[in-house]
């Protein structure tokens, strides 16, 4: 008999479990950025629908080549691509975590999102306040790295207090005693990670019945960041900033494997108020270009988002699910029905279509799959679903 293989165990992603996940944007210079963000349509054709939710909350389009080739591919009457659902959050100061400055405000903004981009200020201008007096963005990442932590070691101290209370009179081998003991086990892993061993929660080791109890916190320095280091024009042109490398020393020390991109907010704010011509043209006089496609799909991978599409000549679109999907819930997406009523999907993969041409070479050659409820989706996947009556 061959040896049985050792089944891996897939692991549980941080965060929570929705499709519709946003990313919020605090400090210095974001309410410009996030204006810039807002406006820009990022290259893409304008034929689609393109909202801004509120005076806070934008959908910003996700650069994305195979949506494009597949829009050639397809002409189709409708393109909509995938979006990433940004929003402006209150500024912070040192003491938010007790209420200072619109500390409230700007923590109960960010227990709402599920990402972070961390707008970091490494350029001097006179004309530009800044609120701690001057410009230190090491200073600025260490505030807010501190005032998340402190409010979390004060939700999960409160958290732990009551599990405590209720769980004074666990002493049988039940389930749900059991159960309560490995909550308390973690939630005291989770205490002492974030003050003993002064990680943000989303750096430690987790298991899948851990990550479980971490998401039903929805921890602050459970989130991904992104960290966006605003640069003046002339430094981000020359690609040179005296505290790029202090940045990325701290980024590896504190926080190693979190995304650091270079831009710059007054570049990008000439960019977007010219026409897509005389865009090409300055970025080619400049040697640089908009560094808003890749910080877009920075802050789409950093929230485990992926896309699969739909393809026809009446509508292309591209639709975000959470990495892990399984196939009838990637169907549920698009309507409830998809996934009630799910029998299975007929799936191809971007590459197999770029390679082969067209949908029947594709099926020729055997690369049209039938895929059941266990299917996992993959990055790129184009589907049919068939539903039953």
């Amino acid at each position: 008999m061959p040896p049985k293989k050792a089944v891996v165990e897939k692991k549980t992603l941080l965060g929570r479990p929705s499709n519709n996940l946003k990313i919020g944007l605090p400090n210095v210079g974001k309410s410009s950025f996030f204006n810039v963000l807002s406006k820009t349509e990022l290259g893409i054709a304008r034929n689609y629908p393109y909202a801004t939710i509120d005076p806070e909350e934008a959908r910003i389009p996700v650069p994305d080549e195979r949506f494009e080739w597949l829009c050639q591919t397809y002409k189709p009457s409708a393109r909509i691509p995938a979006f990433l659902t940004c929003i402006d959050i209150a500024g912070l100061t040192a003491g938010a975590s007790t209420g200072a400055g619109l500390g409230n405000a700007f923590l109960s903004h960010v227990r709402a999102v599920d990402g972070i981009f961390q707008v970091v200020r490494a350029f001097d201008d006179s004309e530009v306040i800044h609120v701690e007096g001057e410009v230190n963005p090491l200073r600025d990442m260490e505030i807010i790295q501190t005032e998340l932590r402190l409010k979390d070691i004060e939700w999960v101290e409160k958290y732990l207090e009551g599990l405590k209370k209720t769980g004074r009179s666990l002493g049988s081998n039940s389930l749900a005693d059991r159960a309560r003991k490995e909550e308390i086990a973690t939630v005291e892993k989770v205490l002492k990670t974030i003050t003993v061993d002064e990680k943000d929660v989303r750096k430690a080791d987790w298991t899948n019945k851990e990550i479980d109890v971490v998401n039903n916190l929805q921890l602050l320095t459970a989130k991904p960041v992104t960290y966006l280091v605003n640069l003046s024009e002339k430094d981000y042109v020359r690609k040179k900033n005296k505290w790029l490398p202090k940045i990325k020393a701290w980024i590896d020390e504190h926080n190693p494997g979190d995304p650091l991109i270079p831009f710059s907010v007054s570049l990008e704010e000439r960019l977007v108020n010219m026409s897509e011509e005389e865009r090409e043209e300055e970025q080619k006089k400049i040697g640089a270009v908009s560094a808003l496609p890749k910080i877009t799909q920075a802050g789409y991978a950093s929230l485990d988002l992926i896309r699969y599409f739909t393809c026809g000549p009446v509508e292309v679109r591209a639709w975000t699910i959470r990495r892990g999907t399984k196939a009838p819930q990637a169907a549920g997406v698009i309507h409830s029905d998809f996934e009630n009523k799910f029998v299975c999907g007929e799936i191809m993969s971007y590459e197999d279509l770029h390679e082969y041409g067209s949908e029947a070479a594709v099926k020729a050659a055997g690369k049209l799959r039938q895929q059941g409820k266990p299917y996992e989706m993959a990055d790129g996947d184009i589907a049919y679903w068939k539903s039953g009556a």
